[in-house]
């Protein structure tokens, strides 16, 4: 047992892993704010999408899962010389847009294993984890199985897999208390009201949820603080109800909400002592919420320290790690996280995440260049890579109307080189078309503005 960290750290010197991923460009140095510290404080992530192993070509976001795992640990023990407490959160969409996850076969092979290497104390299901059967399956088998106490499934029930019997995903809520000060908490965890999920998945809508006698049981306890994490915006009509469900019961304790799905960097006031963060996705964004004012077990907190709530958003590098935690490249590594961070290196050697396919000449974009212009991944899409496929020898010069969905592809293409990896990062979903043929240009023309509208102008 004494030589398992020596044979751990020998084999991530062998793979040339010293903290993040061994092809990861090294952070830039910028100015830091500092994280402010209240009674109760957190970590949040949200959209990782299998983002585990970082940005490979971006330097701001280039720490991989492992030195999360390393700064956490880190934040805790911070939490603890301090005397208050730290919690560790995520709010769903862990899976598909990455070759970490999509590069397997099954899809996901690798990737629990290394998430659960997290310490995480409130985790949720996003809507990319009910999309196909094996998927939902395999959250529940593994992930859930993996955080049997800390997954939160309030809105989300499931066919079991083995008995065919419809149970929930994982309980509907938790109750415990913190571990240094002893703050009562009371956490549930929702999904939007989402209706793409498969056949063998049941989504409660959340309006209809706060009704149900045992949230209505749940919420007539006596806590210190609602944690309510979710697969759902900030600024929603779900997370409203569940504030306004809550604060009929509960008028004067804090909720904190935590958010998803939007992938942004996003924060909300719902009410008096009611705020939602949103921590972006993909990895690149760490939210931090601070909480202080807490009443613990009813006693009054000193009238100057008021009720606070304080965020930050860390962008996720080692740079930030290291100020964050006072550490350096050699006091920074923790054994989990190098050991999550092996784990990384050597997936995606397995799958050969980094063979070279080309080069792409300039950066195109999703968000950052308008449509059409020349820098935009769209106008690429339909300028050049769809007539190149979608020209059929026979017909060469026979009209065609392509409808692609944008959300297809879901990131930027950079400048240099392009790897089996990047396939997945724009890409991550098993593509085909749907072909019509001889369909009069009277009415093919309609077809695209009629989507686009929503249907807004059909006539039956």
């Amino acid at each position: 047992m004494t030589m398992q960290p020596l044979i751990l750290i020998a084999g991530l010197l062998a793979l040339g892993v010293e903290g993040s991923q061994p092809s990861a460009p090294k952070p830039v140095a910028a100015p830091m704010r500092e994280l402010p510290w209240g009674q109760l404080n957190f970590l949040a992530t949200t959209d990782t999408h299998g983002w585990l192993g970082g940005h490979l070509q971006e330097s701001q976001y280039s720490a991989d899962w492992g030195d999360y795992i390393s700064f956490t640990e880190h934040m805790r023990a911070d939490a603890d010389r301090r005397g208050v407490d730290l919690l560790v959160v995520d709010t769903g969409d862990r899976v598909e847009g990455n070759g970490l996850y999509d590069g397997s076969a099954p899809k996901g092979l690798y990737i629990n294993d290394i998430l659960q290497q997290q310490d995480i104390d409130i985790l949720c299901s996003g809507n990319h984890e009910l999309y196909k059967v094996p998927t939902s399956e395999r959250e529940y088998n593994q992930t859930v199985a993996n955080f049997p106490e800390q997954y939160i499934a309030s809105n989300i029930d499931i066919l079991h897999p083995t008995t065919g019997q419809r149970v929930p995903l994982s309980r509907r809520y938790r109750q415990f208390k913190t571990k240094n000060q002893g703050i009562h908490v009371l956490a549930f965890g929702f999904l939007f009201d989402f209706t793409g999920n498969a056949h063998n998945t049941f989504v409660q809508r959340v309006e209809d949820t706060v009704k149900e006698d045992w949230f209505q049981q749940a919420i007539r306890e006596h806590v210190d603080i609602f944690v309510v994490i979710g697969h759902v915006p900030p600024h929603s009509p779900e997370y409203q109800a569940v504030f306004s469900t809550i604060r009929s019961q509960n008028w004067d304790t804090p909720i904190q909400f935590f958010s998803g799905h939007s992938h942004v960097r996003d924060f909300a006031k719902l009410g008096d002592k009611a705020y939602a963060l949103q921590s972006g996705r993909y990895m690149e964004t760490v939210g931090w919420m601070s909480v202080d004012g807490i009443k613990i077990g009813g006693k009054e907190v000193d009238a100057e320290r008021g009720m606070k709530f304080q965020r930050r958003y860390i962008d996720n590098n080692l740079f930030g790690y290291h100020h964050h935690s006072g550490l350096n490249a050699s006091t920074f590594p923790t054994e989990r996280g190098m050991n999550a961070s092996l784990a990384i290196a050597s997936a995606r050697k397995s799958m050969k995440l980094d063979k070279v396919f080309g080069c792409a000449p300039e950066d195109f974009w999703v968000n950052r260049a308008p449509y059409p212009s020349p820098t935009s991944i769209f106008s690429l899409l339909v300028d050049s890579i769809l007539p190149s496929i979608l020209t059929p020898a026979d017909s060469p010069a026979k009209p065609r109307i392509a409808i692609f969905n944008t959300g297809g592809l879901r990131f930027d293409i950079f400048r240099g080189t392009f790897a089996k990896d990047t396939t997945y990062l724009i890409s991550p979903f098993d593509n085909s078309f749907r072909v019509i043929r001889d369909v009069p240009w009277d009415a093919a023309k309609k077809v695209l503005p009629l989507i686009n509208a929503g249907g807004a102008g059909i006539r039956c």
